[in-house]
């Protein structure tokens, strides 16, 4: 199937180099092998990996440090998911108290 369409063999051989991108060792290794990357990503004529270039180009460093740390505020988004979810399905609260006591409720008791 790669061999049918250019297209697909170019995002294709990109993709595998993004793979051996995440393997390599140091921060400083990712850092010019995305680098490398991206440059290349900006000449090639597939514009989905040329938009995705020029998103890792802005989020380079904020993507080096998600390689680097193991931290991540997932926990947090998923609150405020939860949150917002509350929100939505809460037509009877007209008052802010009872929301808030219905987070409150939500966040404190045991989950199944």
């Amino acid at each position: 199937m790669l061999y049918t369409s250019a297209d697909l063999s170019t995002a294709y051989f990109y993709k595998e180099q993004l793979y051996k991108i995440l393997e390599l060792g140091t921060r400083e290794e990712r850092r010019n092998a995305l680098k490398e990357w991206i440059f290349g990503a900006l000449d090639c004529q597939v514009k989905p990996i040329q938009k995705c270039a020029e998103t890792y180009q802005r989020w380079l460093t904020p993507i080096l440090n998600s390689l680097e740390y193991e931290y991540t505020n997932g926990f947090t988004e998923g609150c405020n998911n939860k949150i917002k979810v509350l929100k939505r399905n809460a037509f009877g609260f007209h008052d802010f108290k009872r929301f808030r006591n219905r987070i409150l409720y939500t966040y404190s008791a045991p989950q199944a």
